[in-house]
């Protein structure tokens, strides 16, 4: 999904050719250094399991990470932490400095994308190895930095719409946050790196995260026991923290009411047509493609397969919140397009992205702040802002405004009261009968929710 999208700095995606004349780097000095990192934690486990790329991915293989280590933690029993399976990703970062994946950078910038991914998995009883299906996870994961050039940080969420694991538990969504054992940052010979961890949480906590902050979620993870405060990620875990503790949702709540929602953006199928005094739709249109329902974007993932190769536009969603709630600025987008004012608009939504209006309305533009839907069908942009959001494209004089692949939409305070209560239908997406169409003539705005 999309939010306040970070990208790495100066990165291409389209990844340097290996030169065979050219001698790798004798020593990976950036693995070297992860290496010893782990150490420190792990001193008895110097050569700890690995799962491996058997084709690296600057060869060509399909896998960004070169190796996910897998190490057996003990726990802290006087923390409430149960013995657990620590995952730890190699690859995000620059393991070897010579500009075969990664831009060369140095002291004081990130290395690689500046970041690798970690796990903890509760191990279960008599379990002597780890399972091998959370690599799958942190490979797709890796999929969508490299493909998008987008960074994970803490408080950022992921729909993966299934299981966790090879069974049919609730833990069926990712959270971000940070390690708890591993430092906060470290300088490498190719530059700084931090450490992102995964959370499994149920679909009720991700909703949560959605409507108020993600964040803000990982830190009342950290008090219950259902995760504890090294964040351990339970598969078994049968009910959500606001079920296993009802004082925690009423913080969520609060905290809704409060501080709106810290989500900017999410991935979701959408377009729009303009519409004019004559209905036609032709002037301007952002068509959904002709191939477009062969690309779900749910977790089409076997959930009995361990190795299964997941497209991971189709399973991995990103939501990203706003960090230090900068919602002043709009996402940034290409400058050097012509600017196109609508006449009028009619906007379509999936359900899964419609179900997020609410959100989009209450949480954010009756807050002052913009939302935007990143579209999985095309490079297209629509932002939804509110009228005291500044240096926007949109006014009220001309409310729907077109800048290359970005579209936004002015949202004024009595049209977002208004939209707010109609909105309320979401709060039982099971009784919508779609497709659904929402409209509001005095401002030329239609909104249609079609089936995902």
């Amino acid at each position: 999904m999309f939010g306040n999208i970070r990208e790495k700095e100066e990165f291409s995606r389209n990844l340097p050719p290996v030169n065979n004349n050219e001698m790798p780097s004798p020593r990976a000095l950036g693995l070297d250094a992860l290496h010893n990192v782990c150490k420190e934690i792990y001193p008895d486990q110097l050569n700890p399991l690995t799962v491996t790329a058997i084709i690296k991915y600057w060869l060509g293989g399909p896998d960004p990470l070169d190796y996910i280590n897998m190490y057996e933690n003990p726990g802290c029993p006087e923390q409430g932490v149960p013995p657990h399976w620590h995952y730890i990703s190699l690859g995000l970062s620059d393991l070897h400095g010579d500009g075969r994946l990664h831009p060369k950078t140095g002291p004081g910038r990130p290395s690689g994308f500046g970041f690798e991914l970690t796990f903890r998995l509760a191990r279960e009883r008599g379990e002597t190895t780890p399972p091998t299906w959370p690599a799958n996870v942190m490979q797709q994961l890796a999929k969508y930095v490299f493909n998008s050039g987008n960074m994970l940080f803490p408080g950022d969420h992921v729909s993966w719409h299934a299981p966790l694991g090879t069974g049919s538990g609730r833990i069926t969504q990712i959270l971000m946050g940070k390690d708890p054992q591993l430092p906060n940052n470290i300088n490498t010979p190719h530059g700084e790196v931090s450490f992102i961890q995964i959370i499994g949480v149920t679909s009720e906590e991700l909703q949560a995260a959605q409507h108020w902050n993600g964040l803000g979620l990982v830190n009342l993870l950290k008090t219950t026991r259902g995760c504890g405060p090294w964040l351990v990620t339970d598969t078994n875990r049968i009910h959500s923290i606001m079920e296993e503790d009802p004082t925690v949702a009423e913080k969520i709540q609060t905290g809704i009411e409060r501080e709106g929602s810290n989500l900017s953006g999410v991935s979701a199928k959408c377009w729009w047509v303009q519409t004019t005094n004559n209905n036609s739709g032709e002037s301007y249109r952002e068509r959904k493609p002709e191939n477009s329902d062969d690309e779900d974007d749910d977790c089409d993932k076997d959930e009995n397969d361990e190795e299964s190769n997941v497209n991971p536009r189709e399973v991995v969603k990103v939501e990203m919140h706003s960090p230090n709630e900068a919602d002043r600025e709009n996402p940034s987008m290409d400058d050097g397009f012509t600017l196109k004012p609508l006449d009028g608009l009619h906007l379509t939504f999936n359900l899964e992205a419609g179900s997020l209006l609410p959100l989009a309305i209450k949480g954010r533009v009756m807050h002052g702040r913009h939302f935007t839907f990143k579209s999985i069908l095309s490079h297209s942009a629509i932002t939804i802002v509110a009228s005291s959001v500044t240096g926007t494209l949109v006014s009220r004089e001309r409310p729907y405004v077109v800048q290359g692949p970005w579209l936004q939409v002015l949202v004024p305070d009595e049209l977002a009261e208004i939209m707010a209560g109609e909105f309320q239908i979401f709060n039982a997406p099971q009784q919508i009968q779609l497709p659904r169409t929402f409209s509001w003539p005095e401002h030329k705005l239609a909104i249609t929710i079609i089936s995902d």
